[in-house]
């Protein structure tokens, strides 16, 4: 898709970036039922990955995904919020047996339909509770081109490095609009290695080392026996309700996240030195942010930008640039200010404000006089 015009500009979308970075990076299959704001991603997937299937609903392709998991494929899908509602079940299946799969996420307004394509930040309140029991679900978010590329690629890794789904998430101006993009600078994407156990003794599906990450065998291979259960389970994959060996394991799906974010932690940090405010945003508002930055430091004004793209669990590291700060203003495309309730709580910190708007992108102007107010 890409291959043969590395010094070309081109006009594109990031849907592009995304599909050839996952092919690239060695995912299997893409399985998928057509939705807007994603059709871009299921149109250049099912041109680029090695196998695609057209599944006849949301349900089912999540299904499809964990099948085809457990056999040790990486399968990826991309919905918007009422597709991903329907997986739901589904997903916390795939979360407690423990399966590596890639969940493209392309927001939209809300609620519901919300003017059925109108994009937005819409879901991560969503995402921050989709696991039952309060689990977090790793979330990555892209805030360029660039990101499309790379990001898809690191969230990918997360996904097979820690055996979990990931979200890789988005929204419809980020993968659908089209931009004149020179692909010269973007680095290379290599296939992620995946490792087997490859051992003689007894395999044990959920036992782990320091790391807290079991080793992954495929079902159907002919050395070892392989369970996967997604009830509460015993090292062995073994039904048990209540057993401390069970709750323990259970306890560690969410532990193992944590244990290895300093992994899987990205960000941009663009300190200003004397800056005393700081403007955090991700996803589609990071452009409005970098440029309403460009345009305070003309005027004299320090300011410092930090965009997070492990949004889900939130690393530790975060909390530690946003206390060297007096003021911290929090931009993000959605009425309820959710990324700054997820930082701060429901009771908000007095030193934070946020940028919200709802039907309508925000622009640099609004960031600069919040900023300034």
């Amino acid at each position: 898709m890409l291959a043969e015009v590395a010094e070309k500009k081109l006009i594109m979308d990031g849907s592009e970036l995304i599909v050839e970075s996952l092919a690239r990076s060695g995912a299997d299959v893409y399985i998928g039922y057509p939705i807007t704001p994603a059709n871009l991603l299921y149109v250049y997937s099912h041109e680029r990955f090695p196998s695609f299937f057209a599944a006849p609903d949301e349900i089912s392709t999540l299904q499809w995904m964990c099948g085809f998991a457990s056999t040790g494929k990486f399968p990826v899908t991309a919905s918007a919020f009422p597709g991903f509602a329907l997986m739901l079940e589904s997903v916390n299946m795939a979360y407690m047996m423990e399966l590596p799969m890639l969940i493209i996420l392309v927001q939209r307004l809300g609620p519901a339909t919300g003017t059925a394509t109108c994009g937005a930040q819409g879901d991560l309140s969503l995402l921050n509770g989709t696991i039952s029991g309060g689990f977090t679900l790793p979330v990555i978010s892209v805030s360029s081109m660039d990101d499309c590329w790379e990001m898809s690629n690191k969230a990918m890794k997360m996904a097979i490095d820690l055996r979990t789904p990931v979200v890789l998430l988005t929204s419809k101006e980020e993968i659908m609009t089209l931009s004149s993009f020179s692909i010269a600078h973007l680095p290379e994407i290599k296939k992620i290695e995946r490792k087997h156990y490859s051992g003689d003794e007894t395999y044990v599906p959920y036992q782990t080392g320091e790391s807290l990450v079991p080793e992954f065998l495929p079902v159907g291979n002919t050395k070892h026996q392989v369970r996967l259960t997604a009830s509460t389970h015993d090292k062995k994959g073994i039904i048990q309700n209540t057993s401390k060996e069970a709750i323990d394991n259970t306890k560690r799906l969410d532990e193992k996240h944590r244990r290895n974010l300093k992994d899987h932690t990205y960000y941009e940090y663009d300190q200003q030195e004397g800056a005393d405010t700081l403007l955090v945003s991700y996803g589609i508002t990071a452009s409005a942010s970098r440029e309403a930055v460009k345009l305070l430091r003309r005027q004299g004004k320090k300011v410092s930008l930090f965009i997070p793209k492990t949004l889900l669990p939130v690393p530790p590291a975060y909390f530690e640039i946003f206390s060297k700060y007096a003021k911290v203003v929090i931009a993000e495309e959605n009425l309820t200010g959710q990324y700054r309730h997820i930082l701060f709580g429901e009771a908000g910190n007095k030193n934070v404000i946020g940028v919200n708007g709802i039907a309508e992108m925000i622009t640099p102007s609004r960031i600069i006089d919040s900023i300034l107010s």
